[in-house]
């Protein structure tokens, strides 16, 4: 069923919107996957901050013309399931490459961060960034293991001074 020009221009300024906080954007093509799984990886992204949309393709183009994303244009074609990561920029990206491990017929098929597109064969780029905790926990034992370093390191001029003093 067509839809009204009012309905195309309400769903091209949602998408836009979308897209103007949108740290990340990932393609995906979801034919073949069930309802219920569509259902269960829809709620997986509420939880990860990402915000799902399944646009028609020239609706899409239209939505990022202008934005950072419309390097994604050329991917517009079949169905076309949109994910905007808003939270963290590999939020996106780290939950579709999950969920294709267990759904064959989930495929993934480009992703731009930062105005560049990104081929779906490197979503590793993106899936494995670290999330905000993650980075923070391997900053604060770097910084550990660098004062422990430190401390071990003026024990032992300590301990060398000392043997000095004795031997003299």
């Amino acid at each position: 069923m067509p839809l009204a020009l009012e309905g195309k221009k309400a769903i091209v300024a949602e998408v836009s919107e979308a897209a103007k906080g949108a740290l990340s954007v990932v393609v995906a093509d979801s034919r073949g996957v069930t309802v219920s799984k569509m259902t269960d990886l829809r709620k997986q992204a509420r939880e990860n901050g990402v915000e799902l949309r399944v646009v028609r393709n020239t609706l899409a183009r239209r939505a990022l013309e202008g934005t950072q994303w419309e390097c994604l244009n050329e991917s517009f074609v079949g169905p076309t399931l949109l994910a905007f990561s808003t939270e963290h920029p590999g939020a996106a990206a780290r939950l579709f490459k999950d969920f294709a491990k267990d759904e064959k017929n989930f495929e993934v098929k480009a992703l731009a961060y930062e105005g560049e597109l990104i081929p779906a064969a490197d979503i590793d780029r993106l899936a494995t960034l670290p999330t905000y905790d993650e980075a923070i926990a391997k900053l604060m034992s770097v910084m550990k293991e660098a004062s422990a370093g430190k401390l071990v390191r003026t024990l032992a001029a300590l301990r060398d001074q000392k043997q000095e003093a004795e031997a003299a």
